[in-house]
Formats: C-alpha cells, structure tokens, sequence
C-alpha cells in the first residue's frame, strides 16, 4: 500500500491541552495502530517526515507532534515560565493528544530530546503507552547524582548544556542569525565515535555557543539539507523563537528530583536505535538498558551520527518496521 496521504506541513491540526495548543501532523489510517514521533531539539515535527511516509505506507497512523516550545506549539515565555517544560507537562501534553485523538494507548518514538520524554511516557504514564523506540537516545534509569552535576564535572561550564541553565544566555547567541544557526547545528558529524573517544578530555568540551560564532570556513561536517528543508526548519525558529526549546534543558535538575519515585522498569517492548558516530548520545549510554527492559530488540546503524532521520533515513525506516512487525501489541 502506498498513500499520498503526507501532511501538509504548513498547516498543522491543534490540540488545546489546557496550557497551550499544541500542534500536531499525521499520516496513514485512522483504523491503524498508532505511533507517536517526537523530535528532539532543534528540531521540528517535520524531522520524522521520511518514517511518516514509510510507516503510513504500511498502514500505520502516525502522528508527530511539534513539542511544547517548537513549530507552531508555542508554549509560555518568560523566567517564571521554566518550569512549564518539565517531563511532568512534556508528558502530559501527549496524554492530552492521546484524549483528544480518542486513542487509548499508542507506540511512541523519540529521538534526542524526543526520547527522554517518551521513555518517561513509559514510567509516568505506564497505561497509555504500548511500546517505546528510543532513537539514539537510551533509557537511562534514575541516577544518584543529577545528571547536571555529571555533565558539568565531564564537559566544563562551556559545554552548551551548562551554558544552557543561564536564561538568556543561550536564546540571545542563536537568534541573533537563526539561519546560520541552524545550518551550523544540523550537519553530518565530521567524526568516528573512535576519533572521538581518543581525543584529549581538553577537546570534548562541545562548546556550540563559541563555535556557531566562529567563521563558516572553520565549520565540520557537511551540511545535511537541502535548501528548502532548511527553510521550515528557519521559518519554524523564527515563529517560535529559540527559549521554549532551550527550556527543557532547564529542567534537567527538576526531571531529576521529580523521578524520585517513579518506577525504574519498562514492561513494554521496547526499541533501542542507536546510531554508530553519535558522540553526544553515545552506544555506551545504552549499555544498562537490559537491566529495567525485560523485552528489548537492540539495533545500531552504522557510519551515522547524531541526526539520523536525515542521515539514514531508508536504514532507521526498516529497523523500525521489522521491529513492530516482530511485535505483538496487546
């Protein structure tokens, strides 16, 4: 079967969740098994565009959301505003598109920040959730220490992620050329996972908000889109702004403390993709996942870093499909 049916990705469906709109786009049957595509950051509904055709071909209906903060899902703003992009209401907005789709339970992807929402879809939201697919982003139970601390301690205060937690700091580098922006953060990775791991500590410090400033001669990687593609992606930042998005990173801390209590096993089969050269989501991070999944399919794509939708989209579209196909969904 094959279906034209493909959003039209300037004019999204909405979702009122009580707190905001969010905006959605889908594709396939109504009558199909459904399955949530979340993007990280910075990205846009439009990232999952080559599975959404691949997975409604095969009778799927498949719904991406633009996330809280992104696209047309403009969220709250402000300093008294971070805490509205938590887990807790991160989760909650797909519990509210789960309602209003009249769908009970769903498959859900996420890829980047993507992910760690939807796997927390799994602990927080256990009922609504029929399998998990983790694209180059691992489930990572509950840790002692907050994850800030760790990553703050590995990478220094200008790893981007720290930068982060300054509010403005970051919003005011990026949207001061969000298209240079964008074309400096979405390219193909420049280097192996190995090259990576043999560089001096000294080197890993993934100071983006110092390196976007730097001249495009002096930029890794190759650019990953075409010029139209990299045009929604700059028409969307432009609408929504930079702070939604950066928020989440925020609340890393508050993600922390809140999953005290949280369940730290998923019973759903469950889907991890890694991506050979992702070097901020790296395989190892996967390397605990059998101990809290009892039903785990691995796959790793080889030769691609840390954007893989773009970069193998064909490869990611078929490990997904033999995957729900060697599933049964109850």
């Amino acid at each position: 079967m094959l279906t034209d049916d493909i959003p039209d990705f300037s004019n999204p469906k909405y979702c009122d969740t009580g707190e905001i709109r969010l905006a959605y786009f889908e594709a396939g049957p109504e009558a199909g098994l459904p399955i949530i595509l979340c993007h990280g950051w910075p990205e846009i509904a439009y990232s999952w565009r080559h599975q959404m055709r691949a997975l409604a071909d095969q009778g799927y209906r498949v719904i991406a959301p633009d996330m809280r903060g992104y696209g047309y899902s403009i969220g709250p703003l402000g300093p008294n505003a971070i805490e509205a992009y938590d887990n807790a209401h991160l989760t909650g907005d797909l519990c509210s598109l789960l309602d209003h789709l009249n769908v009970q339970r769903a498959i859900f992807g996420g890829h980047d920040w993507g992910g760690f929402v939807v796997w927390d879809m799994a602990v927080r939201h256990p009922e609504r959730v029929l399998g998990v697919i983790g694209v180059n982003t691992p489930y990572i139970a509950r840790t002692e220490c907050n994850p800030l601390d760790w990553i703050r301690a590995t990478y220094g205060e200008t790893m981007y992620m720290v930068e982060f937690q300054t509010y403005g700091r970051g919003e005011d580098v990026l949207s001061k050329d969000t298209k240079r922006s964008l074309e400096f953060i979405i390219r193909k990775s420049h280097i192996t996972a190995r090259m990576w791991d043999s560089l001096n500590p000294k080197k890993r410090r993934i100071e983006l908000l110092r390196a976007v400033q730097t001249p495009r001669e002096f930029w890794p990687g190759e650019p990953l889109f075409s010029d139209d593609d990299m045009q929604v992606y700059i028409d969307a930042f432009e609408r929504s702004g930079w702070e939604g998005g950066i928020n989440w990173y925020r609340n890393i801390t508050r993600n922390w403390e809140t999953s005290a209590d949280l369940p730290t096993e998923i019973s759903v089969p469950c889907l991890m993709i890694c991506a050979e050269n992702d070097v901020i989501l790296s395989p190892s991070l996967s390397e605990d996942m059998e101990n809290h999944i009892a039903n785990l399919t691995r796959e790793t794509i080889p030769d691609c870093g840390h954007w893989t939708q773009e970069e193998k989209p064909d490869v990611l579209n078929q490990d997904i499909l033999n995957w729900l196909n060697s599933q049964s969904f109850d």
